[in-house]
C-alpha cells in the first residue's frame, strides 16, 4: 500500500498526529515569503470569519493568511469526532458545509464594489481560494461543522462557457486542479494549495468530501481528440438545418409524455418512447479526425461529414424548462448503433435494449473509475458525491465504489440523487441528497414525506437542508430582510432533529437569498432575472460577508442546533419504520414533532410563520410538569395536560420530554 493510502487510512482511526503537513508548512512558507518582499495593499476581510460579527477590517493579506495557518499549524492535531468507524457511521455523524471555493471565499478585497475576475496587484484574488478556504476552517469549527462538501475544484473548459469564469460541472480535464483556485502571491501550485486545504481541514479533524462528475464533460474537453468515440456529434449542415446553434432538446407530444411517464413510474424500461426521427438525425457517427480551437471540438467523419460535440440539456422530465448546458456535453456510456442520440433514454432512463453488457463503453467506464483513486493517493480526501448519480448505470456506480473502497474501506459515497431506497445502499452509497428542500418551505408538504418516511423508515440518510446550490435558496424572492433570516432559522431547526445529515449549503447562515444556479423548481421569471452572467455557478460573484444580508447572522443558532443533534443522537439518527410522530398542536403555523427515545422523547416545535407570531397549545399525558427549551434556555409549565405557547416569527424550541 502507498504511503498516501496508509495516511488515508490513519486519518480514519483519527492519528492525525502521523500526518504529514508538508504542503501546508509549504504554504507558510510561501506566504512568509511574500511579506518578506513587503508587499501590501488596501486588503479587506470580512469579520465575521474572526468573530462572528458583521463588519470588515483593513489587513495585509500576507501577514493575516500567515497568522492564521500558523496559529492552526500550532494546536495540537484534532481527531476525527467519528474515529475508526465506517463510512456509513461517520456519514451519519456528519455535519455538513458545502462549500464552493471559487464562490464561498469570494469578497471585494478591495472595497471597489465589484469582483474582480483577474488577481489584485497585490497577487491575491478576490475570488474564492484554497488559501481563503483554509482561513475560513476556524469559523466552520465554531459553527460544528466536522465535515467539508466541496463543490467540483477540477479546470472547466473554454468553449462556449456560460459567465465569466465558466461552469465548474463543465469538466476539461478531470485530475487538473483549477489554477483559478490558487493565489498568484504564492507561487504554488493549485494542485499544492488543494492538498495543503485538505491537510489543514485534517488537522482540525474534519473529513472533505469531494463532488466528482462522470455523467459529463466540458465540450472541448481533453478527452474529445484522443476519444471521439465518447461522446455524441452533431451534424453541421446549414443546408439541411443541422445547424449547432438550432440544436434543442427533443420535443414530446402530451400524449407520448404520458407514456414515458407511465412507463417509467412502472419501472418498464423497455421500447421507452424515442424522439423523432428528425431529431435523431442531426446525429452522425463518430468522427475519423477531430480538431480542437476556441470554439470547441470540430470533427469529420469517414464520408467526409462536418461534425461537432453535442452538448447538454436537462434531460428529466422530458418536458423541463431548464437553460440548455452550452458548455456541457454528455459522454457516451453505451455503444449501440440505434441509439446514437441524446435523450432521457439513452443517458438516464436506459432502455433495456441499450443497457446490456456488449453495449457499454468499457474504456470510458475504467478510466470513469480511475478518477477517485487519483484523489485519494494525491489530496487524501475522504468522501465523494457523486453529480448526477441518477444518471449514472448502477454497475457503473458499483464499480466506482469498489474501487475507491480498495484504497479506503471507509471512504464514504453520497448520491446526488432524490430517492434513499434500498438500492442506493446496495450500491454501496451512505447518503443521498433527498427531497427535503423540496417540501420543507411548506408545513403540509413537510407533514407528508416524514409521514411516508415513518411508514417505510429512512433507509439511507438524507441531507438535512431546505437549498443547495441547484435550488432556490430558503430566501429566494423574499423582500423582508427579517422574514428571510425567520425561516432560514425554522427550516434549518427543522431539519435538524430529522433522521438526516445536517447541511449548510454556503451562505444559509447569512441569509443569502441569491440563486448560486437554476437547476430545478425556478419559474421563467427567474430565468429572466438571473441569466448565467449573474449567477455564481459561471461568474464572478460573493456573498454579503460583511453586512450578512442587514441581519444577524445565524451563527449562534446553527451551533445551538448541532450540539443538540450530537447531544440526542441515538434519537435523532433514529430511521426506522415509526421513529417519529407528529402531536396535535393547536395552531396551524406551529409544527410539532417528537421523536421517540427510551426513557425520554425529543419534542421540535417550530413557528412556520416567517412574518407573524403564533400562539397555540399542545395537551399531554401527564397533568404537571415543568420542561426547558434547550434552544433559548427559557422554563415552560406544563399545567393540567396543557403546554401554552406563543413563538416569536421562525422560532425553534426542543424539549427533553419524559416518558
Amino acid at each position: 500500500m502507498s504511503g498516501e493510502a496508509i495516511l488515508q487510512i490513519q486519518f480514519n482511526i483519527g492519528n492525525t498526529e502521523n500526518l504529514s503537513l508538508h504542503h501546508l508548512e509549504t504554504v507558510v512558507n510561501a506566504l512568509d515569503r511574500v511579506r518578506k518582499n513587503g508587499v501590501s495593499s488596501s486588503y479587506c476581510v470580512p469579520t465575521i470569519w474572526e468573530n462572528n460579527r458583521k463588519g470588515k477590517q483593513q489587513v495585509n493579506p500576507a501577514d493575516h493568511y500567515g497568522k492564521i495557518l500558523e496559529n492552526l499549524l500550532s494546536h495540537k492535531p484534532t481527531a476525527f469526532t467519528n474515529p475508526g468507524s465506517t463510512a456509513s457511521e461517520w456519514t451519519c455523524n456528519s455535519f455538513v458545509y458545502n462549500l464552493f471555493v471559487r464562490l464561498t471565499t469570494a469578497f471585494d478585497h478591495d472595497s471597489n464594489g465589484a469582483i474582480a475576475a483577474d488577481p489584485l496587484p497585490c497577487g491575491f484574488r478576490e475570488t474564492g481560494t484554497f488559501l481563503k478556504s483554509i482561513a475560513l476552517l476556524p469559523y466552520l469549527e465554531r459553527l460544528g461543522i466536522n465535515t467539508i462538501y466541496l463543490l467540483p475544484v477540477t479546470i472547466p473548459g473554454n468553449a462556449h462557457k456560460k459567465g465569466n469564469l465558466g461552469s465548474p460541472y463543465a469538466v476539461k480535464n478531470p485530475y487538473r486542479i483549477d489554477p483559478l483556485l490558487a493565489e498568484p502571491a504564492l507561487d504554488l501550485s493549485a494542485d499544492t494549495e488543494f492538498a495543503a486545504f485538505t491537510q489543514a481541514a485534517h488537522h482540525m479533524g474534519m473529513r472533505v468530501v469531494l463532488e466528482f462528475v462522470f455523467r459529463t464533460s466540458s465540450v472541448d474537453s481533453d478527452w474529445v481528440r484522443e476519444h471521439p468515440d465518447w461522446y455524441y456529434w452533431l451534424e453541421v449542415n446549414p443546408e439541411n438545418g443541422f445547424a449547432p446553434e438550432s440544436y434543442a432538446p427533443p420535443v414530446f407530444d402530451p400524449e407520448t409524455l404520458n407514456t414515458i411517464y407511465e412507463k417509467v413510474d412502472k419501472n418498464d424500461l423497455s421500447k421507452l418512447p424515442e424522439p423523432s426521427e428528425s431529431f435523431k438525425r442531426q446525429f452522425t457517427q463518430t468522427p475519423e479526425t477531430v480538431t480542437l480551437s476556441e470554439k470547441g471540438a470540430q470533427g469529420r467523419t469517414a464520408d467526409g461529414t462536418s461534425c461537432v460535440v453535442a452538448s447538454g440539456f436537462c434531460d428529466w422530465p422530458p418536458d423541463d424548462k431548464q437553460p440548455p448546458w452550452t458548455d456541457v456535453a454528455y459522454l457516451k456510456l453505451h455503444r449501440h448503433e440505434s441509439f446514437n442520440y441524446i435523450a432521457y433514454n439513452t443517458i438516464r432512463m436506459y432502455d433495456t435494449a441499450l443497457d446490456r453488457p456488449e453495449y457499454l463503453n468499457e474504456e470510458l467506464w475504467n478510466t470513469i473509475a480511475d478518477i477517485i483513486p487519483y484523489f485519494q493517493k494525491h489530496f487524501l480526501i475522504n468522501g465523494a458525491m457523486i453529480d448526477m448519480g441518477h444518471a449514472l448505470p448502477s454497475a457503473l456506480k458499483t464499480t466506482v465504489v469498489e474501487k475507491a473502497r480498495k484504497n479506503d474501506p471507509d471512504f464514504a459515497f453520497w448520491d446526488e440523487n432524490f430517492d434513499p431506497s434500498t438500492s442506493i445502499k446496495d450500491q454501496g452509497f451512505n447518503a443521498v441528497f433527498g427531497s427535503l428542500p423540496f417540501v420543507i418551505q411548506d408545513p403540509i408538504y413537510i407533514r407528508g414525506l416524514l409521514n411516508y418516511l415513518n411508514k417505510i423508515g429512512v433507509v439511507v440518510p438524507f441531507f438535512g437542508t431546505g437549498e443547495n446550490h441547484n435550488t432556490p435558496r430558503v430566501c429566494h424572492n423574499l423582500a423582508e430582510k427579517e422574514t428571510c433570516r425567520n425561516r432560514s432559522r425554522f427550516i434549518f431547526g427543522l431539519a435538524a432533529v430529522l433522521p438526516a445529515v445536517p447541511f449548510i449549503h454556503s451562505g444559509m447562515e447569512i441569509c443569502e437569498s441569491k440563486p448560486v444556479n437554476l437547476g430545478l423548481n425556478f419559474t421563467d421569471a427567474d430565468r429572466k432575472q438571473w441569466p448565467a452572467e449573474k449567477l455564481p455557478l459561471f461568474s464572478t460573484g460573493c456573498y454579503d460577508w460583511s453586512d450578512c444580508n442587514g441581519q444577524e447572522p445565524l451563527t449562534d443558532f446553527i451551533s445551538t442546533m448541532l450540539s443538540l443533534h450530537k447531544r440526542y443522537a441515538d434519537i435523532i439518527q433514529n430511521g426506522k419504520p415509526g421513529f417519529l410522530s407528529l402531536p396535535f398542536i393547536s395552531s396551524p403555523d406551529l409544527f410539532a414533532l417528537m421523536r421517540k427515545g427510551t426513557g425520554i422523547n425529543l419534542l421540535f416545535i417550530g413557528n412556520s410563520n416567517a412574518e407573524n407570531k403564533a400562539a397555540g397549545y399542545m395537551e399531554f399525558h401527564r397533568k404537571s410538569f415543568t420542561i426547558t427549551d434547550m434552544v433559548s434556555g427559557t422554563v415552560y409549565q406544563v399545567t393540567n395536560h396543557r403546554l401554552e405557547l406563543e413563538t416569536e416569527p421562525g422560532q425553534c424550541l426542543v424539549f427533553e420530554i419524559p416518558v
